[in-house]
C-alpha cells in the first residue's frame, strides 16, 4: 500500500515512500506477475536519514535479486521554483500557505540535477545510477508506433468504405442537381473522391454522414463549416451547405495529399440537443471506443492573482480589487500603475510576492477540461492508445489529450460542435409554423429577398447571426450587401486579419467607385474579380500563389500553413523569394509582387476560409429574414436560446417593438415557460424570463391552468407551487390576468401559509378563519414609475413601462444640459462637439484595434456608439470598467450612414438610477423582495466593478 508500481512490457519497477518489512514479497510478487528485471526505484532527499535509508533498500534489492534505480522525484526544475511549487501544492489542497506547516517539502532540493550531483548524491551505490542509464538506452518507442485505425461499422455487407462512399456521393450528386451535372463539376466529386481513396479517409466521410443523418432523423438542425465545406462530396452528402457551383472550391484546403494531415471536418448543432447527437455516437460506438480530447485551460491574470491571494491568504475584497484591475481576458499580465491607482500598495511585501508569483504562474496549465466537441472514436478500445477517463458530467468519457495532440498522431476528430443560432432559427421556424401553418427549413427560405439585403444595408442587424456586432454594423451600411456573395464578404471582411492586412479600405474604396480594382491579368482575374482584386480569403491566397506564381496545390497548403503560423515561427519568409520571383517570371512586376505578398502575409493567423465565410453567410441570410419577415417568432426565439449573441433581453425586445412587434408581459394565465406568439401576432414574454423560477415548477402551474386561474389562492392549490415561487411571480408583476398589482400580489403570496391543497374545502376546516393571503390586504402605496421600472429589471431584465433614461432625463438635463439624445445625432453636423449620455449595453476592446475601446450607450430614444482613444481609456478607465450610466462629451463622426461620438472626456453618472426609487422612500418593496428568496442576488465577488452589480447590467468586455 505504501508502494508505487511502474510496469512496462518487459521491466518493472517499485518506488516504496518509507521502508516496509513486506517489500521483499512485493518484490517477489512483482516478480512473478512480471519476469526480470524487476527494479527497486529510491530517491536521496536529503532529509537525514538518507544513508540509512538507501543502504536498506540496496540490502532488500539485493535479497529479492531486485536493480537499485537511482530516480530524482523532481518537481521543479531549478530551486528557485520553490516558492511557485509550494504556492502550487496550496492552491492544489485548498490550505493557505501559513497552515501549510510539515505538508510542504523542508528545503529546495526537489529540481532536476547534472549527473555530477547525482553521482556524488549515489556515491555509494553506483550501479544505481548506471541501472538508469541502462533503462534510457533501452526507451526507444516512438509516438508513430501507435497505430490508429478508425472504425468501419457505416459499411453495409459486401462493401468497402470507398464503394459506399462513392456511392453515397453520387447518389446525393444526383438529388443535388436532378437536372444534371456540369463536366466540371463531375470531375471535382471524381478527383476529391480519388485523393480520400488514396488516403484511406472513406470511413471517415462516411462515420460524419452517419452522425449527420441521425440529427436530422430528429429534426435537429445542423451544418459543417470550416475548410469541409470546401469539399463537393461535403455537400452532397448533407454535411455542408455550400454549393459548389456558386463557389470556386479549393479542396487542397481541407485535404492534401502532401500535407499528411487528417481532414477536420466541424459541424455545428443546436446548442440545446447537441446532447442527443453526443449520446448516439457513445451508444453506436461503446464508451470504450469513443471519447471527446481535451483542453488544457491556462492561467490567466484574473484567475492566477485570485488563486495565488488566497493561498497567500490575502483577504478576499483585497483578492477582489486585484482581480478586478485586470483588463477583460488579457494575458499581458497584472500592471503596478493600475494596482496603485485601485488604492493598493503594490510594495507591501505579501501583495508583491502575490503579483510576483501570479505573474510567473501565467500560462501555465490550471486544470484539464473537455474540448468543446471534438470526438475521437476508433475500432478498438480506447484505452489501448491513449489514457481515457470518466468526465465531470455523466455519460461522457474524456481522453486526456488535446487537439494538438491528436493531430500529431494523425488521430481523426470530429468536430461535434453547439451553434445557439442553430436553435434560434429552428424555434423560430417551429413559432412561424405554429402561427401560419407553414413549415419552414433552412432550404425552404427565400433566397435573395431584396427586402431582406435593404434592411442589412441600413445596419439593422441586432440579433441576425455573425454580423450585430458594433463593428458589422458600421460596415453594412458602406458594403451595402444586394446579393449573397456579399454576405460571405460582410461575414469575413471584419475580422483583424483583413483589418491588419490593409484589405478593408481599399476594398470600400473600390466598392464605392473612388479607385479601379488592381487585375493585371486574366488569371488574377478570375482568382480577386469576386472581391476586387482584393485578396480577403485565405483560398483566393492559395490561388494567388498558384496561378501567378507557379505554386502547386500542395506548396500553396504549405504556404497557407506558414502564413497561420507566421507571427509564432516566422516562416513564411521562406516563401517570400520563390512566391516574388515566380510572379515576376510570368511578367508581374516586382513591386505587384511584392505588395501581393505582403498582403498574405497580413493575414497571420486570422486569415479567414471562403469556405467557412459562406456556411456562416447561409445562416447569416436565414437570420435576418427571418427578422425582416417574422420579427415576433425572431425575437421570442432569441429570448427562448439565452444566452447567445451581444445583447440582452432588455434590447432584443426594444428591438422587437421598433420593428412593430407588440410585447406582452409575462403572466400567470397567458405565459408558457418560453416566449410564445398570441393568437394576434402579439410576442408574450415566457414565464421563464423571470429570475430564479425553475421549469418544472412552471411546468406545472401551465398544465395546471386550465381554463385560467381565477385567483392567487386557487392558482396554489391547484398548481403546488412554492411560496418562494409565488413570491418571484409576485415580484415580476406576473398577476396581471388576476388583477393584482405587484405589491398586494407580493403581500398574498408571503402572506400563504402551507396548508394541504384541499384543506380549504374540508369539512373539519368549515368555521376556521381563512388563511391571511384571504383577507383583504392593507393598504399599500401605489409604486412610483422609476419603482417599477427598477422591479422589472431585477426581475425580468427588462421594463416594457419605460426607459431608464426617459424618467431620469430632467435629472439628467440638470447635470448635463447639453445631452443630446440618441435619435437626434443624426441632425447635427459632421465633426460637431457634443453630449451624450446612455445606459452600457456593450464594452469592447478587439486585439486588432491597438487598445482602443469601443463602447455602446442606449437612452429612451436608442443607441450611441462610442469611440474611445487608448490615451483616455488609460485617464477614464475606472469610469469604462465601473459605469453603468455614463455621460460622454466628444466630437460627432459621420460617414454614410454610419455615425459615432469620438469621446474626449467621460463621466460616471451610476448614482442617477438611485433615484428612480427615491421618490416615495421606504415604501417596503426591497425588503418585500428581499424574503421573495434574495431576488437581487449579492454580487459573487464582494470587490468586484459596480457593472457587475448592475440593475441593468452590460455585456462582459468582448
Amino acid at each position: 500500500d505504501a508502494c508505487d508500481v511502474l510496469a512496462g512490457s518487459d521491466l518493472a519497477m517499485i518506488a516504496p515512500d518509507t521502508p516496509d518489512p513486506a517489500l521483499t514479497v512485493a518484490l517477489v510478487r512483482l516478480r512473478e506477475a512480471f519476469g526480470d528485471p524487476i527494479h527497486l526505484a529510491v530517491q536521496n532527499l536529503q532529509r537525514g536519514d538518507d544513508a540509512q535509508r538507501l543502504a536498506h533498500h540496496a540490502a532488500v534489492a539485493n535479497a529479492a535479486r531486485a536493480i537499485l534505480l537511482a530516480t530524482n522525484d523532481a518537481q521543479y526544475h531549478v530551486s528557485d521554483r520553490r516558492k511557485l511549487h509550494d504556492v502550487l501544492a496550496c492552491i492544489r489542497s485548498g490550505f493557505r500557505i501559513d497552515e501549510a506547516g510539515w505538508r510542504l517539502r523542508a528545503h529546495g532540493e526537489r529540481h532536476l540535477k547534472p549527473p555530477t550531483e547525482m553521482a556524488r548524491l549515489f556515491a555509494r551505490h553506483p550501479g544505481a545510477i548506471a541501472a538508469g542509464l541502462a533503462i534510457v538506452e533501452r526507451c526507444r518507442f516512438d509516438l508513430d508506433m501507435l497505430r490508429y485505425d478508425y472504425p468501419d461499422e457505416a459499411v453495409p455487407p459486401g462493401e468497402t468504405p470507398q464503394s459506399h462512399l462513392a456511392a453515397l456521393t453520387w447518389a446525393g450528386a444526383a438529388r443535388r442537381w436532378p437536372e444534371g451535372m456540369t463536366d466540371r463539376l463531375r470531375a471535382q466529386i471524381a478527383h476529391e473522391l480519388a485523393l480520400i481513396d488514396q488516403l484511406g479517409y472513406a470511413p471517415y466521410f462516411l462515420t460524419v454522414h452517419d452522425i449527420v443523418a441521425f440529427a436530422r432523423s430528429r429534426g435537429i438542425l445542423c451544418q459543417g463549416r470550416g475548410s469541409a465545406a470546401n469539399s463537393a462530396v461535403c455537400f452532397v452528402l448533407g454535411i455542408t451547405a455550400v454549393d459548389p457551383t456558386q463557389s470556386d472550391l479549393l479542396f487542397e484546403r481541407f485535404v492534401s495529399a502532401a500535407r499528411d494531415e487528417p481532414p477536420d471536418i466541424d459541424v455545428d448543432f443546436e446548442h440545446e440537443r447537441r446532447e442527443e447527437v453526443i449520446q448516439y455516437i457513445y451508444a453506436r460506438y461503446g464508451r470504450e471506443r469513443a471519447g471527446l480530447a481535451a483542453t488544457v485551460i491556462r492561467y490567466r491574470p484574473k484567475s492566477a492573482i485570485r488563486d495565488v491571494g488566497k493561498a497567500l491568504g490575502l483577504s478576499a475584497d483585497l483578492v477582489a480589487r486585484l482581480a478586478s484591475t485586470v483588463w477583460g481576458w488579457g494575458r499581458d499580465g497584472l500592471d503596478t500603475a493600475q494596482i496603485r491607482a485601485a488604492g493598493i500598495d503594490s510594495e507591501s511585501p505579501r501583495v508583491a510576492l502575490a503579483l510576483e508569483l501570479a505573474g510567473a504562474l501565467i500560462g501555465f496549465p490550471r486544470h484539464l477540461s473537455q474540448h468543446v466537441g471534438g470526438f475521437v472514436i476508433a475500432r478498438t478500445r480506447l484505452d489501448a492508445l491513449v489514457p481515457v477517463v470518466d468526465a465531470a458530467m455523466p455519460g461522457r468519457t474524456v481522453i486526456e489529450w488535446d487537439k494538438d495532440d491528436l493531430d500529431a498522431l494523425r488521430i481523426l476528430k470530429i468536430d461535434i460542435l453547439a451553434l445557439g443560432m442553430l436553435t434560434c432559427i429552428r424555434k423560430a421556424f417551429d413559432l412561424v409554423a405554429g402561427a401560419t401553418g407553414a413549415p419552414l427549413s433552412l432550404a425552404a427560405v427565400p433566397r435573395e429577398d431584396p427586402e431582406v439585403y435593404a434592411m442589412l444595408s441600413r445596419g439593422d442587424s441586432i440579433g441576425v447571426f455573425q454580423v450585430e456586432s458594433r463593428a458589422q454594423m458600421s460596415m453594412l451600411p458602406r458594403l451595402k450587401p444586394s446579393c449573397f456573395y456579399d454576405l460571405v464578404i460582410e461575414v469575413a471582411i471584419v475580422r483583424p486579419g483583413p483589418i491588419q492586412g490593409d484589405m478593408v479600405h481599399p476594398y470600400l474604396r473600390r466598392r464605392e467607385g473612388k479607385e479601379p480594382a488592381e487585375l493585371p491579368s486574366e488569371e488574377l482575374r478570375a482568382v480577386l474579380g469576386k472581391t476586387l482584386g482584393v485578396p480577403l480569403f485565405q483560398e483566393q491566397a492559395m490561388r494567388i500563389a498558384i496561378v501567378a506564381a507557379g505554386f502547386t496545390a500542395e506548396e500553396a497548403d504549405r504556404l497557407r500553413r506558414a502564413m497561420a503560423t507566421f507571427r509564432h515561427v516566422g516562416t513564411i519568409h521562406r516563401f517570400a523569394e520563390s512566391f516574388v520571383n515566380g510572379m515576376t517570371a510570368r511578367g508581374y512586376t516586382r513591386e505587384f509582387a511584392e505588395r501581393c505578398f505582403r498582403q498574405i502575409e497580413g493575414f497571420g493567423t486570422y486569415g479567414f476560409p471562403e469556405s467557412h465565410a459562406a456556411s456562416f453567410a447561409h445562416l447569416v441570410y436565414v437570420s435576418a429574414w427571418l427578422k425582416r419577415f417574422h420579427p415576433a417568432a425572431f425575437a421570442a426565439a432569441l429570448l427562448n436560446s439565452q444566452p447567445m449573441g451581444f445583447y440582452a433581453p432588455a434590447q432584443i425586445v426594444r428591438d422587437a417593438q421598433e420593428h412593430g412587434v407588440v410585447v406582452r408581459p409575462p403572466d400567470v394565465n397567458a405565459s408558457a415557460w418560453d416566449a410564445t406568439l398570441e393568437p394576434d401576432g402579439a410576442l408574450r414574454l415566457g414565464l421563464g424570463q423571470i429570475k430564479g423560477l425553475g421549469r418544472a415548477e412552471i411546468d406545472a402551474l401551465v398544465a395546471a391552468r386550465g381554463n385560467g386561474y381565477a385567483d392567487l389562492d386557487g392558482l396554489r392549490r391547484r398548481s403546488g407551487l412554492s411560496t418562494t415561487t409565488l413570491a418571484r411571480l409576485a415580484a415580476a408583476d406576473a398577476f396581471g390576468s388576476l388583477a393584482l398589482d405587484r405589491r398586494p400580489a407580493l403581500w398574498q403570496a408571503l402572506g400563504i401559509e402551507s396548508v394541504p391543497p384541499d384543506a380549504a374545502d374540508a369539512p373539519l376546516l368549515a368555521g376556521l378563519d381563512l388563511p391571511e393571503s384571504r383577507k383583504p390586504p392593507p393598504s399599500l402605496p401605489t409604486m412610483s414609475s422609476g419603482e417599477a421600472v427598477v422591479a422589472d429589471y431585477r426581475t425580468l431584465q427588462l421594463s416594457l413601462r419605460a426607459h431608464p433614461l426617459a424618467l431620469l432625463r430632467p435629472a439628467l438635463v440638470a447635470r448635463a444640459r447639453e445631452a443630446v439624445p440618441a435619435d437626434r445625432l443624426p441632425m447635427l453636423p459632421n465633426r460637431a462637439t457634443t453630449m451624450v449620455a446612455g445606459l452600457v449595453l456593450v464594452r469592447q476592446q478587439p486585439g486588432s484595434a491597438k487598445g482602443v475601446v469601443f463602447m455602446t450607450l442606449e437612452d429612451e430614444t436608442g443607441v450611441v456608439n462610442l469611440v474611445i482613444w487608448p490615451s483616455l481609456v488609460a485617464r477614464f478607465r475606472s469610469v469604462i470598467l465601473g459605469g453603468r450610466l455614463i455621460v460622454a462629451q466628444g466630437q460627432l463622426q459621420r460617414q454614410g450612414a454610419v455615425t459615432h461620438v469620438v469621446a474626449r472626456h467621460l463621466a460616471d453618472a451610476s448614482l442617477l438610477l438611485e433615484q428612480l426609487t427615491a421618490a416615495t422612500g421606504g415604501c417596503g418593496l426591497p425588503s418585500l423582495l428581499a424574503r421573495a428568496d434574495e431576488v437581487r442576488k449579492p454580487p459573487r465577488n464582494p470587490g468586484a466593478p459596480p457593472a457587475r452589480r448592475s440593475l441593468f447590467p452590460s455585456r462582459d468586455f468582448q
